[in-house]
């Protein structure tokens, strides 16, 4: 009798780990939609001062991605490419916010007319 074969499942469980990560975070969507696509931040951030820990001196950076390149010749690259393109689509939709989130979950207000209750102008009372 030989040895038995092994499933080899952990593999998910490495993926959903390597999801879940926050070493390597990047900003939300709601961060770059609420802080970094104001023209004025937006300025500041095309236009960094020179930084030795950055990649590229912190002076290819793109916006809508949160990240920085290496080269110009990369950065250009990058907002020709699938990935760029794709981000600045979900930029355009509107932000989930958490009042829809509250809705959502049946926490939040719906847009119901008050309950109004009858008035009792028959009833006399008696003293």
């Amino acid at each position: 009798m030989g040895r038995l074969r092994r499933s080899r499942a952990h593999h998910a469980r490495r993926d959903v780990h390597r999801a879940a990560r926050t070493r390597v975070r990047g900003r939300d969507l709601d961060q770059i939609q609420f802080h970094d696509l104001d023209p004025k931040r937006r300025a500041e951030l095309e236009s960094q001062p020179l930084d030795l820990e950055r990649p590229g001196l912190a002076q290819h950076y793109c916006v809508e991605c949160a990240k920085y390149y290496e080269t110009d010749a990369a950065l250009n690259s990058h907002w020709r490419s699938k990935v760029h393109k794709r981000r600045c689509k979900q930029l355009k939709e509107e932000p989930y916010t958490i009042e829809e989130s509250e809705r959502a979950a049946g926490l939040g207000r719906e847009d119901r007319k008050p309950r109004v209750l009858p008035v009792m102008e028959d009833v006399v009372l008696a003293t």
